[in-house]
């Protein structure tokens, strides 16, 4: 069983910044393409933002675009998710997710999954 381990959420007010990250076994992250996505009570799961193996291409959700960063360290085998900026619409679960298929926005196509972090943003 792949384990991945999300780390970095927490409260904060709206405008401030928060980093989370996940990491994941070598053998997992060294080949896979890593996504962030978010589950707010109520609502389903949905995309945030992805980054390819080589990290060299980022894709993100249009309401985070100019305020989240993906990122990956490969030396760690972690990957990054800056977050400034934040609304109280932000809050949510994130999940960290990798696919050995190319960066995709869409979840079933994620293999495995972290347990979550909490995010929550007060207004």
């Amino acid at each position: 069983q792949v384990q991945l381990v999300e780390s970095g959420g927490g409260l904060v007010q709206a405008g401030g910044s928060l980093r989370l990250s996940c990491a994941a076994p070598v053998r997992t992250f060294t080949s896979s393409c890593m996504g962030w996505f978010r589950q707010a009570p109520g609502k389903e799961r949905e995309f945030v933002a992805a980054i390819s193996w080589s990290g060299g291409s980022t894709y993100y959700q249009d309401s985070v675009k100019g305020r989240f960063t993906i990122s990956r360290d490969n030396a760690k085998h972690t990957v990054n998710l800056q977050m400034n900026s934040l609304k109280p619409e932000d809050t949510a679960v994130y999940y960290c997710a990798a696919t050995y298929l190319g960066a995709t926005m869409e979840a079933r196509e994620y293999d495995y999954w972290g347990q979550g972090t909490q995010v929550t943003v007060s207004s």
